[in-house]
């Protein structure tokens, strides 16, 4: 017994061993946010402070336009992922977009409430300051399961919806990829990733989201890796993992607002067959589905996306 025991000690020495070492190799201090402004802030940006946070966002595109588009990102990512939309859409439409607390350079929220509920509040209050009265709300992921629950808690400001591989029916706790939010939900774990944040496990993220891994560039995993690392950010994500993807999908056949569900057919972290629950719940809805296209198709099938966008934007709004 002894000589298993003196085994087993020499093992769990080793792992901890080990797990020093790991730390010590892929350590990585936070990234002050004033840095960060001086890489992905630009002549658009503008800073609002509101509920305890100085909220990045950017208001671009069409003055005369008097119902904006307004754009959300997903989880760990930032007003940037919607860069090809403005580019292509931005001579009709006035575009507002902004960084979601806990992500990007806007950063942690203090209460670290990370609902649905704080996040309706959180657009509400923010589209208020901007004096928004009515608007098309499009969401990604997490950003999707955001502008779902908006729409619902005031249809009377959202003409359009459109859902981009939205969060609603399922936990992406069950999904194939979606490894940095897996380890962000594990105790013990997810401490450690406050610290060490391999910039390898960033790409092995973002290789997860896409489909054509051609796509995913050292620029691209840049921004991912450095708007991880904004100070705050990599425990705000945790908190964020920690209230979980709730499923209320009994609320979303409430949804009366024009709809457009956009999916990548391969996705791996919500599946396309979520997209068809979707639009089978949504009364008043259209689906488009994107071959060979994962969970971000504005970002990896850019003028395919904004093209599809562009062609439902111009229909007549609530039949009209």
């Amino acid at each position: 017994m002894k000589k298993i025991g003196k085994i087993v000690l020499a093992i769990f020495a080793l792992f901890l061993g080990m797990l020093f070492l790991v730390a010590i190799i892929f350590y990585k201090n936070d990234i002050p946010v004033e840095k960060l402004k001086l890489l992905y802030a630009n002549k658009s940006s503008q800073f609002l402070p509101l509920m305890g946070m100085n909220v990045h966002y950017r208001v671009e595109g069409n003055a005369a336009d008097s119902i904006p588009i307004v754009l959300i990102h997903g989880t760990s990512s930032s007003l940037l992922t919607w860069d090809s939309v403005v580019d292509h859409l931005k001579d009709k439409h006035r575009i507002i977009r902004m960084d979601l607390p806990a992500f990007g350079l806007t950063g942690p929220n203090p209460s670290r409430d990370y609902s649905f509920d704080f996040y309706t509040q959180f657009i509400d209050s923010f589209l208020q300051k901007l004096q928004v009265k009515k608007c098309i709300v499009i969401g990604n992921s997490l950003g999707g399961g955001i502008a779902w629950h908006y729409a619902l808690a005031f249809p009377e400001k959202v003409s359009k919806l459109v859902l981009v591989d939205a969060s609603g029916f399922s936990s992406l706790t069950k999904s194939k990829g979606a490894i940095g939010f897996k380890i962000a939900q594990t105790p013990v774990l997810n401490q450690i990733v406050k610290f060490v944040t391999p910039r390898f496990l960033v790409k092995k993220s973002l290789e997860d989201v896409y489909v054509d891994h051609s796509r995913i560039n050292d620029s691209l995993v840049d921004i991912y890796f450095k708007m991880t690392l904004r100070e705050g950010n990599r425990a705000a994500l945790i908190d964020r993992m920690r209230a979980g993807f709730q499923n209320e999908s009994a609320k979303i056949a409430s949804i009366k607002t024009p709809t457009l569900i956009i999916w990548g057919d391969g996705d791996q972290l919500i599946p396309v067959d979520q997209a068809h629950l979707f639009h089978k719940a949504i009364p008043n809805s259209q689906l488009s589905i994107f071959k060979s296209v994962g969970h971000v198709p504005m970002e990896e099938s850019p003028t395919l996306f904004s093209t599809t966008l562009a062609n439902y934007l111009n229909q007549p709004f609530n039949g009209q």
